[in-house]
């Protein structure tokens, strides 16, 4: 089998930050607004009015380990009469707002790679949400970027970084590419509702990049320093309707649905977290035995970044005893979700003080279900 390493990562930070105290503020304004619009509305039909409850920093930061959070538009999603960004479509002729985020993320795997865009083979966009079906925002950031050979998209949710990973290796241990990039550029506040008191604090918005490439290539230039040998992949994916977002094409067939809140990010929460986390740790348990390794053989786990109780409940049970920040990085209380963005920020920024040989193992998991891990050693 032929060898394979990441040999670069990227990331792209929007300039944007919103912390919980500004969100929590503009969220219980809205509140306000909408329970007298209750009352009155109740008043008159002579009924009791059902009321919302506020928000606060602290259920934010207790439910999720999240502080504050990047997003692409600031003024449209603390706007308490509006909620969302506020992103102006684009020319058809010049580059998309997921594409931007995408070569920004890219230049950077590129540089730390030591690779010039038109030796790459293949271009990968993974991310849970795209901006338009078609073309494929993985040809727009090969046009705009100068690389070679082909480019898809693929939805995968929170997994697809770890997915689209493990297509890049199977793509060129089969030879059909030599150099691959795979990106996430996640605007997840797009899908956010940020009208559920529930996850109107969750995501974030971010753009990861990757340089998945065979081995001898990588070994070859001796500039390049930051190489992980990729030492297997494992996937696994089951049904659920736990995580969910019905919006789609085929929503314009059904007039009286639109704008509905399920054409938003809807989830059940407590469902996720008991169903989620005991296969999660399995996974990564049975991935690791898989490859005659142990949880001893590991000095990192670079989870997905969705909730910091699940995090330290699956490195828990994975290590078999409290984690460390060292083993277990957290990037969620500044970044917070970021989809599939999430696990790789945290590879991307904890992983230079790696000495060859150490090993870790970068997993996502999400809606779907789906799991995906990745074991890497450094070169």
């Amino acid at each position: 089998m032929k060898e394979v390493v990441i040999s670069g990562t990227g990331l792209y930070t929007p300039p944007n930050a919103i912390s919980n105290d500004q969100l929590v503020d503009s969220f219980n304004t809205w509140v306000q607004l909408e329970n007298q619009r209750r009352v009155i509305e109740a008043a008159e039909s002579n009924s009791e009015p059902v009321l919302l409850q506020e928000s606060s920093s602290a259920f934010i930061e207790k439910a999720s380990g999240i502080r504050s959070r990047y997003v692409v538009d600031t003024d449209g999603i603390l706007d308490p009469l509006n909620m969302c960004p506020r992103l102006s479509e684009r020319p058809d002729d010049k580059p998309s707002i997921q594409c931007e985020m995408a070569l920004q993320a890219a230049k950077g795997a590129l540089s730390q790679a030591k690779l010039e865009p038109e030796q790459l083979d293949g271009v990968i966009v993974a991310c849970s949400n795209f901006q338009r079906p078609y073309p494929a925002i993985a040809v727009e950031v090969q046009h705009y970027l100068g690389a070679g050979g082909f480019a898809y998209d693929m939805n995968v949710a929170c997994s697809s970084a770890t997915f689209g990973i493990q297509a890049a290796c199977d793509a060129i241990r089969s030879g059909s590419a030599r150099r691959i990039l795979m990106v996430n550029p996640e605007i997840c506040s797009g899908h956010l509702n940020f009208r559920d008191r529930d996850s109107h604090f969750i995501f974030g918005d971010a753009c990861t990049a990757v340089i998945i490439e065979a081995g001898k290539l990588a070994a070859a230039r001796v500039n390049n320093k930051n190489s992980f040998r990729v030492l297997g992949s494992k996937l696994w994916t089951g049904f659920s309707n736990n995580i969910r977002n019905n919006f789609g094409f085929m929503n314009r067939t059904e007039p009286d649905g639109e704008g509905k809140p399920d054409k938003l990010f809807v989830q059940n929460g407590r469902k996720v977290f008991k169903d989620v986390c005991p296969k999660v740790a399995e996974h990564i348990t049975e991935h690791l035995s898989s490859l005659d390794l142990s949880t001893s053989d590991l000095k990192r786990l670079w989870l997905h970044q969705a909730n910091l109780n699940m995090n330290l409940l699956v490195a828990r049970k994975v290590l078999g005893h409290e984690p460390s920040l060292a083993e277990a990085p957290v990037i969620l209380d500044e970044y917070a979700n970021t989809s599939s963005a999430g696990s790789i920020i945290a590879f991307h920024k904890h992983s230079m003080d790696f000495n060859t040989g150490d090993k870790g193992v970068i997993c996502s998991f999400g809606a779907g279900y789906s799991v995906g891990s990745v074991v890497v050693e450094k070169t």
